[in-house]
């Protein structure tokens, strides 16, 4: 087994000075080492299949397109050419438990495409793209329908789209044969921007990240794809003047944490109510982050670099910084 992080990271298409999917060796310090550099359009969002050893990007530009690439002995390299994900700027992506189907987030398109996956982990092709309409009251970022998410539920029976300019989650039933038929609306917040849903296992409650009004909300999922609002606290610890924007959201262990744009910090949360507990600098514009081996990984997009703290000492961390070009994404994994 070799301990890699991969990273993902938005090219000259998207105005960023990354040159595609960035592969770095860990340590079993912790310290990562770059090695090689696979090149993509703006790889924004990186999903590994659940079983095989392939992963999927999106390819975040005005066409929109998704990749596929092996990651046979640890080394990636493309698959199959990439394929229009529908609309354009995706910006996330999901594999169904089963890893039959892929589900893509087209964040400008305002839709939620379904391709399906062959024995092998190969798109076969898209069976299904579902078109949101709407606006919300920031004439500046709701003045369209803005998928920025697609969940699936534990059997994949469900998938639940994020939809950040209409403030709404719209969930559907996802068929056999990959088509997608609407099941609930879920009416969040005005104003408030949805851009990730994390549901907590084997409860029926869920974590929302809004984008907008710089907040995470708690929701119980009162039927199967339908949500309530149940609480909202800030998204920060420390009150923040400037325009904060709520980045990245992940629930680890019994707490959850979150990346904000604006204060440029990661945030802990704990307890219930939720509340922050704490706010760790992060370097600047950090959008996704993963957390492995008590180690917080960071894209820190308008640094240039993955940043690194440890997880036990967040608030008060020191911070490690590795260059690499408007990193978006950071993936470990062990191949």
């Amino acid at each position: 087994m070799t301990d890699v992080v991969l990273v993902g990271c938005y090219t000259a298409e998207m105005g960023g000075k990354g040159t595609g999917l960035a592969t770095f060796r860990r340590d079993s310090a912790g310290a990562l080492t770059w090695e090689s550099t696979l090149a993509l359009k703006s790889p924004s969002w990186l999903v590994k299949h659940p079983t095989l050893p392939v992963l999927y990007t999106t390819n975040e530009h005005d066409e929109g397109a998704v990749s596929s690439v092996s990651l046979v002995d640890g080394e990636p390299a493309a698959l199959d050419e990439e394929v229009p994900s529908g609309g354009a700027h995706p910006c996330h992506l999901a594999v169904t438990p089963d890893g039959r189907f892929l589900l893509c987030a087209n964040y400008t398109g305002g839709s939620l495409a379904v391709f399906g996956l062959s024995a092998e982990g190969r798109i076969t092709g898209r069976t299904d793209l579902v078109q949101h309409s709407g606006t919300g009251p920031n004439e500046d970022r709701q003045e369209s329908a803005h998928v920025h998410m697609a969940v699936p539920n534990a059997d994949g029976s469900v998938v639940s789209a994020v939809d950040l300019g209409t403030d709404e989650i719209r969930s559907y039933t996802l068929s056999a044969d990959g088509k997608l038929s609407p099941l609930a609306v879920s009416a969040l917040p005005p104003g408030s921007g949805p851009r990730q849903l994390v549901r907590i296992a084997g409860t029926d409650r869920a974590y929302v990240a809004c984008e907008l009004s710089s907040e995470l909300l708690t929701v119980r999922e009162t039927a199967p794809g339908a949500f309530e609002v149940i609480a909202a606290t800030p998204a920060t610890h420390a009150p923040f003047e400037g325009e904060n924007i709520v980045a990245h959201l992940e629930v680890h262990g019994s707490g959850a944490y979150l990346s904000n744009r604006g204060a440029d910090v990661v945030t802990a949360f704990a307890g219930s109510p939720l509340a922050a507990t704490a706010d760790q600098p992060s370097g600047k514009h950090p959008r996704h982050f993963a957390i492995a081996d008590g180690i917080c990984y960071v894209a820190a997009q308008s640094d240039d670099a993955i940043t690194a703290f440890p997880l036990d000492r967040l608030g008060e961390a020191e911070v490690v910084k590795y260059p690499t070009g408007s990193p978006s994404y950071v993936l470990p994994l062990d191949l």
